[in-house]
């Protein structure tokens, strides 16, 4: 039965090769069906009703079947181990996994390792049970809910190779998934390096003691077995497969071992004695008896441990202050489960570098005035302890839950086996190591916890006197334990990193992509022992774990963010089989990921974010063209809508209110911008950070238009939108755009339209009148407009004015747009130079002077630097000077009043004014009085204009009103020329009809 969580339909049509669909939005695998096989899945089929959509759309059985069919391509190493048993013979196809084998043990394998066997003693010894406690629990806990939400995801569809970085890619995004994907493969190989150097500590200290006397041994032998185990990746890495159920059952026999020493201490304690000096722990290589002296022969003979602390074997020797005066004390390493020593362990003891491990209880006494000498005679603490330090050593041992869901592919039953298989995984693990901190604690004496070294029990590990039979059994088991580990490392991390490669994300790690003809990722495994050789060069185990814990708690932070997000957001396709899951224990471990990156070690929890934050930044500046439906778009539409609903509550207050720009933009016949000044004029008047729409009309029908108006708006790259209209006409076009653009609360309330350049000539006309019908529009819709002309003179965003003006002829108050866009405008590296002057006209009845002040003050209130000029014009007109006025504009060459004297545009009012042309006889006389009115005052004031801005940068003026009857259109066109004759860059402005500037903060 198609469960319908499993599949992502991404199109209706049948996936075959190069037809540009990814392999993971496709559910069609092997459906390359060529055109006759479709036509023969069609023919005999009584579906004629749907014979046009079966060509782009299957049929329900031929879906089914290949859905049927599908199998996901085998993740890990798997492709290798085919390539060479093709090459060796037909072999027979192996049976997919069930939970047992191809989740549970896995993760078992990967989570248990070095730092059982090596520190968790120590941990407990300094911790304390409770600290041990929990620092464990805290571990586990972060680890189940992150297990909790892998799943969810893992039974959200298929996995395929790349596990955990195909995960949180198709969930977040490119941009977090190639981040996280890094992090998460240095994780990996950092941890290769880690059970590198516990497998050199093991060989060197417990096994061959005898080597460690030479030269930077954890780094030369380290980098021996690191070239070795890279050599035996890359020569036969299916022999690393068939080997891992050896270590695997390496790492089980020796927990049972453990408990089995356990059981046994309840009945007979193992002897392991330790010798304490007052309350120092000794090095068991410093005495052979235990005793100060000896009865021998009845006589009095002194020990090796003597020898160490005094200048002869005399008993008049001169010995050490603090060995005279304290006694030598033999006790039990292992007093057993039934001793009571729980109690003693119970609390924490840190110790500062350098420190005696001292037993607690026992009298020393020391001269504090004394120097402190023979310190080699004593156990010593090798670095300085804290919770934190524990921490971060300790959580790699908590990793590798992502075993299961990196082999999806070979489940049988990946739905069901992955949740059941990896939640059971971490039960045990973490049954296994908070019980082991109890255990520990109750039968382990104090300083032998906090023995790292086992330095004062003959040199044994410490977990290993209290395996039961021998101590053997944990050396060895161990050994192999962290050498199996080390070599699925440095399995798995090259092939994710060849996952990240052949995605395409990063580009310049595409060349670790490519690898032998059978897949085996070459270049990625040089890589990844080279990276492993700077652990092996740190040679501290307790180094390296916190650096690899980083890279793991942010790789698990984010598999919890993306579960929680597709959670909230409600996705469609969010339909996990595993229904155990919500956002609440999604953020919990999200938020237990985050703090024990800061608890572990601040600054490497701030290295880290530093490396994903310059990765994530890189595959943003380079525009990853990946698009997998991630949750941060979800993310971004609920903000949108969000935001668009807050927006509609109200309309902006003037502190908060900034040019939402609409540009009117012409196309030509190739759909390329004719004026893209406009566009460049619009970017530097983005300092408002407002909207800015590019739109356009273009003339014909939506459905023989539908793909030029796509190809337009791709290749228009503004910083905006792209809106267009496709019409009839372009008029209507236009005022569709005016009138619809935008959307609720985010809507444009400026247009930006070019001056029509050519509107005299005849065939212009249509193009003139559109652009005043354009102004009454933003007219009676409130709306500011802008007008630039001799837009081709206007500076591109690569030219620069080292000096200049610009210009502001305020005349009449238009709520302050005027004095904004200078502003806005000179905030751009363009315009940065030029300065600002503002011009304004004084009557004859006005107060020149007194204005000049009260602007000044009015621009200090607003913050506005600006030079400020009050320009004195008179305006009267004798009786010539209005007769050859009316002479001018009655000119043939213009013929707009002489039209106007034909009975068919008698009619000078709008039908709704009512009337008749005989109502008003005086129409016509009164008409000609106030063109020419209007036009003497254009010519003064261009006068004024050409003579104060004649070399300004830019000027910007008031734009008059429309008229409001259409036969006057062409003499308003005509006055606006007369008024920015001569000038070569104007911005004509007209406000929306509120205030749109504030003196108040």
């Amino acid at each position: 039965m198609l469960h319908p969580g499993v599949f992502t339909f991404v199109d209706w049509r049948l996936c075959v090769p190069g037809d540009g669909i990814p392999k993971e939005s496709c559910p069609f695998i092997n459906s390359a069906a060529t055109d006759v096989e479709k036509s023969q899945q069609y023919d005999s089929k009584s579906m004629a009703l749907f014979e046009e959509e079966m060509d782009t759309s299957p049929m329900v059985s031929s879906l089914l079947s290949t859905l049927a069919n599908y199998s996901n391509l085998p993740t890990g190493s798997k492709e290798h181990e085919e390539a060479e048993n093709n090459e060796e013979g037909a072999r027979p196809s192996k049976k997919p996994l069930g939970t047992l084998m191809g989740v549970y043990l896995p993760c078992i394998q990967n989570i248990f390792g070095v730092i059982l066997f090596l520190r968790m003693t120590w941990m407990v010894g300094i911790g304390g049970v409770f600290g041990s406690f929990i620092i464990v629990f805290m571990c586990c806990s972060t680890t189940m809910l992150t297990a909790i939400s892998m799943s969810a995801i893992a039974t959200n569809g298929v996995v395929p190779a790349g596990g955990s970085y195909y995960m949180i890619s198709r969930s977040l995004g490119p941009e977090f998934g190639g981040a996280v994907g890094i992090c998460f493969y240095l994780g990996t190989t950092f941890a290769g390096a880690m059970y590198i150097l516990g497998c050199i500590e093991i060989l060197l200290i417990y096994i061959i003691p005898q080597a460690i006397a030479l030269l930077n041994n954890m780094r030369v032998y380290g980098t021996i077995v690191l070239s070795f185990m890279a050599l035996v990746v890359f020569v036969g890495v299916k022999y690393v497969n068939k080997l891992a159920l050896v270590f695997l059952a390496c790492v089980i026999l020796s927990i049972l071992a453990v408990y089995a020493g356990i059981i046994k201490t309840a009945i007979e304690p193992p002897v392991f004695p330790v010798c304490i000096l007052g309350n120092r722990t000794l090095l068991s290589k410093s005495y052979d008896v235990c005793a100060k002296i000896v009865e021998l022969d009845n006589e009095t003979v002194t020990t090796k441990l003597w020898r160490s602390f005094c200048d002869s074997e005399s008993l008049n020797a001169t010995c050490d202050e603090y060995f005279n005066n304290n006694d030598v004390t033999e006790i039990q390493g292992i007093p057993g489960v039934t001793s009571g020593i729980l109690a003693e362990n119970l609390f924490g003891n840190y110790l500062e570098k350098g420190m005696f491990l001292e037993k607690r209880g026992l009298a020393s006494n020391v001269d504090p005035d004394s120097p402190v000498s023979n310190t080699n005679r004593y156990v010593l603490a090798d670095i300085t302890s804290f919770f934190t330090l524990l921490v971060g050593i300790y959580f790699p041992s908590v990793t590798g839950i992502m075993a299961g869901s990196n082999r999806s592919g070979d489940l049988r039953d990946a739905q069901k086996s992955i949740p059941i298989g990896t939640i059971a995984a971490i039960t045990t693990t973490s049954t296994v190591y908070m019980s082991c901190v109890v255990l520990f604690g109750a039968c382990i004496e104090g300083v032998v916890l906090r023995d790292k070294f086992g330095e004062g029990v003959n040199g044994n590990l410490v977990i290993g006197t209290l395996a039961w039979p021998s101590p053997w059994v944990i050396v060895f088991g161990s050994f192999f334990s962290t050498c199996g580990a080390g070599l699925q490392s440095l399995t798995g991390a090259p092939r994710l990193l060849q996952a990240i490669a052949r995605d395409g994300i990063i580009p310049f790690l595409r060349v670790f992509g490519h690898g032998k003809a059978n897949g085996e990722p070459t270049w990625a495994l040089l890589l990844t022992a080279s990276i492993c050789e700077i652990g092996i060069i740190i040679a501290s185990l307790d180094s390296v774990a916190p650096i690899l814990s980083m890279f793991f708690l942010m790789c698990y932070m984010f598999v919890n963010l993306a579960c929680a997000l597709q959670t909230l957001l409600r996705t469609p396709n969010w339909r996990p089989r595993f229904k155990f899951y919500h956002w609440a224990l999604s953020f919990l471990g999200m938020s237990l990921c985050l703090s024990l990156m800061f608890i572990c070690s601040w600054y490497y929890a701030i290295v880290a974010m530093g490396i994903a934050t310059c990765i994530y930044k890189y595959i943003e500046f380079y525009r990853a063209e990946k698009e997998w439906g991630d949750g941060i778009r979800g993310i971004s539409l609920s903000a949108a809508r969000f935001a668009l609903m807050r927006l509609e509550e109200g309309p902006p207050h003037t502190k908060n209110w900034r040019p939402q720009i609409l540009v009117l933009v012409s196309v030509d016949a190739e759909q390329n911008v004719e004026q893209p000044r406009l566009l460049s004029l619009t970017s530097q008047l983005k300092a408002g950070r407002g909207l800015t729409i590019v739109g356009t009309s273009v003339q014909g029908t939506f459905l023989n238009n539908y793909t030029e108006t796509q190809k337009l708006m791709e290749t228009e790259k503004v910083k905006g939108f792209s809106q267009v209209v496709i019409s009839s006409n372009l008029r209507d076009g236009t005022s569709h755009l005016v009138q619809s653009g935008g959307l609720g609360g985010l809507k444009h309330n400026t247009v930006m339209v070019s001056w029509p350049h050519n509107w005299k000539q005849p065939e212009f006309h249509q193009q003139f009148r559109n652009f005043i019908e354009v102004v009454r529009e933003t007219t009676i819709a409130s709306l500011a407009l802008l007008v630039p002309k001799n837009i081709s003179s206007y500076p591109s965003n690569g030219e620069r004015f080292t000096e200049g003006y610009i210009d502001v002829w305020w005349i009449v108050h238009d709520g302050g747009m005027l004095m904004l866009l200078p502003f806005l405008l000179r905030q751009h590296k363009v315009w940065r130079k030029c300065k600002m002057r503002i011009f304004t006209v004084a009557q004859m009845d006005d107060n020149s002077i007194q204005m000049k002040k009260d602007l000044l003050i009015f621009l200090y209130h607003l913050r506005i630097d600006a030079a400020v000029e009050v320009v004195e014009m008179k305006l009267e007109i004798d009786s010539c000077f209005l007769f050859l006025q009316i002479q001018s504009i009655t000119d043939s060459s213009r013929g707009s009043i002489r039209r106007k004297n034909k009975p068919t545009l008698q009619p000078q009012h709008s039908k709704e004014e009512g009337g008749s042309p005989a109502d008003k006889p005086d129409d016509k006389v009164n008409l000609n009085q106030i063109d020419v009115r209007r036009m003497h005052t254009a010519m003064r004031l261009n006068e004024v204009i050409t003579k104060k801005s004649k070399e300004a940068k830019l000027v910007l003026l008031n734009m008059p009103g429309p008229p409001k009857n259409r036969v006057g259109d062409e003499n308003y066109m005509e006055f606006l020329e007369v008024l920015t004759e001569g000038l070569n860059r104007v911005l004509l402005v007209r406000g929306g009809g509120r205030e749109v500037i504030t003196i108040y903060s």
